[in-house]
């Protein structure tokens, strides 16, 4: 069974916390697979490499100024245990460029995962970024709750 929970109106982070019913190695591949990244996130040419580069894309929100591509980084990682990545938007003249951090970190659980995943550095004087925390707060918890645990389920 998942079960959900977000904490915390920090306008400068996300936070959400999910039980997922599947081990930290299933999970972990599906956080750092390209192929599987690609069915819950974003398709990009991901690489478990400290440093390495590349490009995701989604639709453009327009009311949150973003391009719809974002450049991604790996900036650290502990093999089943926690992900780090940077990301910002591939447009620099959008006027509000996001520069966040994005840590997923993975604690066993029973038979399960316990995930959890800090989105942080949302600028809360900027109206663009104020959307943005809102519209991508709502975003992650559908992506962990449906879109990651479906592919987990698959695996």
């Amino acid at each position: 069974m998942n079960t959900f929970e977000a904490t915390g109106d920090d306008p400068t982070t996300i936070r959400v916390a999910q039980f997922l019913a599947h081990p930290p190695a299933k999970v972990w591949r599906a956080l750092t697979e390209p192929g599987l990244i690609a069915r819950w996130l974003m398709p990009g040419d991901f690489r478990l490499e400290v440093g390495h580069r590349y490009e995701m894309t989604a639709l453009p929100r327009p009311n949150a100024n973003f391009s719809g591509t974002v450049i991604a980084e790996v900036a650290a990682y502990e093999p089943e245990r926690m992900l780090r990545m940077r990301w910002r938007d591939a447009d620099e003249g959008q006027g509000s460029l996001a520069d966040w951090t994005i840590t997923w970190t993975l604690k066993p659980e029973g038979r399960g995962t316990r995930l959890f995943l800090v989105h942080e550095g949302f600028d809360p004087d900027d109206p663009y970024q104020v959307q943005a925390h809102r519209v991508m707060g709502g975003g992650w918890r559908t992506i962990v709750t449906e879109a990651l645990g479906k592919v987990l389920d698959e695996l």
